[in-house]
């Protein structure tokens, strides 16, 4: 038998039964992702399955490089660009074992499986069978971007978008439809990263001409976000989504924020309270923005980022030497969305934490503000980055049934920027169908409510985050 076999990861007759019968054939909306669009638009055929699955150009997988670092591998295999596309894949090749009990064993072995039928374990005496069959298949239409996309039954693709940018290749792909919806998703970081000001003022000229408007205070910069903001909405976006250190919800009055903004105008670097004051108001104005476009916004909290100072100079950043952070973030967090509700102006929202720590105080942040206009409008969102794996899952997945309704829970995205991660949701779906198959088998869920438990799978694989985002 192979090892990723049918019933992998499902310990009972009753997780089997739900992983099969219910939660194998629903549709995927992955309604968070890095995918760059412009390789949707243009149906990408990759070069081979070093470009696909590792390395290209300023792009590449940074779980994998932070594993093959950790193995002893050279940079020069990884951003250096100085090896082959085989050399680099059989370095890669020689980690995999090295992994065992990292989720990359299994995401390696699963998208070999389900995207190149390929059911070899890869390892230094398979890597060149395998990367000639891997490449053999990618040369073939079959295997291009939309293909792949295709294959995993995605109904629904929301991207990751800066404010300014003119959406050009969601227009593209709008014109020419595969039979997959691509959608935008607003990602406003950039404006409010007023600690470099330098960085910051040739950003906001990009954001001015995109919004066709001059930016010489804060009231300029929100009326040409709200320009932005009404585009995207009219290009089908529905969700925003902040990467944010912790919640930031200091006092402010609109005269110091109008200060601020003019200081960093004048090339000075704002100070911690100064920091804190605007981050407060800009995400407030953000989220306020959000709720009347009646859009749900994601916060993704606790990621200490390009920690490693020489190599962020080398190779810059979002190249695996970011980590998990340990800030406090229930105070500011209660203290941002009571603001938001005592206005009326709290849109659906979605919790995400980086730390573990913060599982059960982001799960019930999530439930106190949750007002019975929406079922789950506060959500605790799937286990990210660092926790997306089956630990990190299981203990998302008990601290939201514990303390809240599992049965409301919107469910998996794959926050890659890879076209074949989408056996993630195959894996998130099958400890989804393990957890709830333990109880039953333990007695802990009653068998004869297998009916309901089955719809229960479906819903979280599917039917709520339809509901939800009403795409």
């Amino acid at each position: 038998m192979s090892f990723i076999n049918d019933n992998f990861m499902l310990q009972s007759d009753t997780a089997r039964g739900l992983y099969h019968e219910h939660a194998a054939h629903m549709p995927i909306i992955d309604y968070h992702c890095h995918l760059v669009p412009q390789w949707i638009a243009e149906n990408i055929q990759f070069r081979d399955i070093t470009q696909l699955w590792l390395v290209d150009g300023h792009y590449g997988d940074h779980y994998k490089w932070r594993a093959m670092r950790g193995n002893g591998v050279s940079e020069d295999y990884l951003t250096g660009g100085k090896h082959s596309a085989w050399e680099t894949f059989e370095k890669w090749a020689e980690t995999v074992p090295y992994t065992m009990r990292n989720p990359l064993y299994h995401w390696t072995h699963l998208e070999l499986s389900r995207v190149f039928g390929i059911d070899k374990l890869l390892c230094p005496a398979t890597a060149r069978e395998i990367f000639e069959e891997c490449n053999a298949k990618l040369a073939t239409p079959e295997f291009r971007g939309q293909a792949l996309i295709r294959r995993f039954n995605v109904e629904v693709v929301c991207t990751t978008d800066d404010p300014a940018d003119d959406l050009r290749w969601h227009k593209m792909i709008a014109g020419q439809p595969f039979g997959t919806k691509v959608i935008p998703a607003w990602r406003p970081d950039k404006a409010m990263a007023i600690e470099d000001p330098a960085s910051y003022k040739a950003y906001l000229r990009q954001l001015g001409e995109a919004a066709d408007k001059e930016i010489d205070s804060y009231a300029d910069l929100i009326e040409a976000l709200k320009k932005r903001h009404d585009f995207f909405a009219s290009m089908g976006c529905k969700l925003s989504d902040h990467g944010l250190e912790t919640f930031y919800a200091a006092d402010y009055k609109e005269i110091e924020i109008e200060a601020i903004f003019k200081l960093v105008l004048l090339g000075k670097r704002p100070n911690e309270n100064e920091l804190n004051k605007f981050r407060s108001a800009f995400l407030h104005d953000m989220a306020v923005m959000d709720a009347e476009a009646g859009w749900t916004q994601q916060f993704h909290v606790g990621a200490i980022r390009n920690n490693n100072s020489k190599m962020f100079n080398l190779v810059g950043a979002d190249t695996g030497f970011d980590a998990i952070h340990d800030l406090p973030t229930a105070a500011a967090g209660h203290k941002f969305l009571d603001r938001l509700a005592s206005e009326d102006k709290l849109a659906k929202t979605i919790l995400y934490c980086l730390n573990p720590k913060d599982n059960e105080v982001m799960m019930t942040m999530a439930y106190t503000f949750n007002d019975g206009t929406v079922p789950g409008k506060m959500q605790f969102g799937s286990g990210w980055w660092f926790l997306d794996q089956e630990d990190g899952m299981r203990k998302q997945m008990n601290a939201l049934s514990n303390l809240g309704l599992l049965s409301r829970f919107v469910g998996m995205l794959t926050d890659s920027r890879s076209f074949i991660s989408y056996p993630r949701h195959e894996y998130f779906r099958r400890i989804l169908c393990d957890v709830i198959g333990t109880d039953v088998e333990n007695g802990k869920l009653p068998a004869s409510e297998l009916p309901f438990l089955g719809r229960m799978v479906e819903d979280i694989c599917y039917n709520n985050a339809k509901n939800y985002f009403n795409f």
